[in-house]
C-alpha cells in the first residue's frame, strides 16, 4: 500500500535521531580479524559457553521501505479507518505528536528502529538491549510467562525462547502513545509482536518481526530486516530533552505549508523530472551500517516522494512539507544522490525509474 499523505515528519524523524558522536578507532575485543587487522564480519557467529547463538554486540537495523511506512506491503482496507484516519490525521498536523518530537521511547518499533545503534547484551536468562536514547529493553529467558494483565508500558514485557539457532520472543503490553513505522501509523493496547532473531555470520544478523493487533490491521504484519554489527565504535548516551525548546513552536498544517510552497513553484520539465525517478538508499550518520529506502516516482507529471507530490522550488531543489530535498548529478548530468534537510542526510541513488 503506498502512503497517500505527505510524509514531512517522517524526514523530520531522519533528522532528529540519536547522536552522531562515537568512541572512533577503538577496536571491540573479540572480533575476528583479516590479516590486515580489519573485522571480518562473514566469518562464523560465536557461540556462549551454554552452545546457543551469541547476539551480542553493537548493531545498527536496516529496515528499508519499512522505515517510512510499515503498511508498506499491505492493500486498500488491511489498516482499520480509525488507524487510517489518525495516520492522516498525523501527517496533516507534519507529525508534531511523533514519539521521537515528544523524545518518548520507540515502544514497538525498536527492532526496526535504524536512527541510533543498540547494544545486545546476552546471558543464559537475560537479553538487555541498549539503546542511544537510554532506552532499554529486556527479553527474559528464564522459562516465565507473560504477565496476565501487564500495566500497559512503552517498551512492553518480552519472554523468549530458542529454536535452534533462532531466538523468538514475544512481547505484549505496549500502551498506544508510539508509532509503529516515522509517518504516523498508530497501534492499540492489544498489539503481540512476535519476533525471530537469528545471527546469520558474525556481522550479520536477520530479523522477522509480526505484528498482531486486529483492532489495527485486518491481517497480520511481518516485516523482515537486516540488522549488521558496527565494529570498533561504541554508543553514546543522547538525551532528547535536554534543553529542548522546538516542540512548542511546531503549530503549522501541512495543508497550510503546501500551499505556500506552491506561491514558489517554478515549472520544471518532465524530461528533467523523469531523471530524478528511482530508489534511493536512506544513510544516517547516527547509524552508519544501517539503511532505510524512499522511492520517488514521476506521476502525471508530477515528482512523488512515496506516492506524495512534492513542490519544486527550482530544477534541483523541491518541498516536502518544508523539508528541503536536493537533487546532486554527476558531471555527466546523471542522479546520483538525493540530500535531505541540507547535507547531514544522504539518500544514494541506487536504481532508477518509476
Amino acid at each position: 500500500m503506498k502512503i497517500t499523505t505527505v510524509i514531512a515528519m517522517a524526514i523530520c524523524g531522519f533528522l532528529s535521531g540519536g547522536a552522531e558522536a562515537q568512541w572512533v578507532d577503538y577496536p571491540t575485543p573479540g572480533i575476528p580479524r583479516t590479516a590486515g587487522g580489519k573485522p571480518n564480519l562473514t566469518a562464523p557467529a560465536p557461540r556462549t559457553t551454554d552452545g546457543k547463538p551469541d547476539l551480542s554486540g553493537l548493531w545498527g537495523v536496516s529496515p528499508g521501505k519499512y522505515t517510512l511506512n510499515i503498511a508498506a506491503d499491505l492493500k486498500p482496507g488491511e489498516v482499520q479507518p480509525w488507524a487510517d484516519a489518525l495516520f492522516k490525521q498525523n501527517a496533516e498536523n507534519m507529525g508534531r505528536d511523533s514519539p521521537n518530537v515528544q523524545c518518548l521511547p520507540v515502544g514497538p518499533r525498536m527492532s526496526l528502529y535504524p536512527f541510533f545503534l543498540q547494544k545486545v547484551i546476552q546471558t543464559p536468562s537475560l537479553i538487555v538491549i541498549l539503546a542511544e536514547d537510554l532506552t532499554y529493553r529486556q527479553i527474559f529467558l528464564d522459562g516465565r510467562d507473560l504477565p496476565k494483565s501487564p500495566n500497559p508500558s512503552f517498551m512492553g514485557y518480552s519472554i523468549g525462547h530458542w529454536e535452534g539457532d533462532t531466538l523468538l520472543v514475544e512481547t505484549i503490553g505496549f500502551n498506544d502513545r508510539t508509532w509503529l513505522d516515522a509517518t504516523g501509523h498508530p497501534h492499540s493496547e492489544a498489539l503481540r509482536t512476535r519476533e525471530r532473531f537469528r545471527r546469520r555470520d558474525f556481522g550479520h544478523l536477520e530479523i522477522e518481526e509480526t505484528l498482531d493487533d486486529p483492532k489495527t490491521f485486518t491481517k497480520l504484519v511481518t516485516v523482515a530486516v537486516q540488522a549488521a554489527l558496527a565494529p570498533d565504535t561504541e554508543v553514546i548516551e543522547y538525551v532528547c530533552a535536554e534543553n529542548e525548546k522546538d516542540h512548542k513552536h511546531l503549530v503549522g498544517k501541512l495543508s497550510e505549508d503546501m500551499a505556500d510552497a506552491k506561491k514558489h513553484a517554478v515549472k520544471v520539465s518532465p524530461e528533467v523530472l523523469a531523471k530524478y525517478a528511482g530508489t534511493y538508499e536512506v544513510h544516517l550518520p547516527e547509524n552508519p551500517v544501517g539503511v532505510s529506502t524512499m522511492h520517488v516516482t514521476l506521476t502525471n507529471g508530477f515528482l512523488l516522494v512515496e506516492g506524495v507530490p512534492v513542490i519544486p522550488l527550482s530544477e534541483k531543489l523541491f518541498s516536502l512539507g518544508g523539508t528541503a530535498l536536493e537533487f546532486i548529478t554527476n558531471e555527466q548530468g546523471a542522479v546520483t544522490q538525493m540530500l535531505v534537510g541540507g547535507d547531514n542526510t544522504k539518500a544514494i541513488r541506487i536504481s532508477g525509474g518509476n
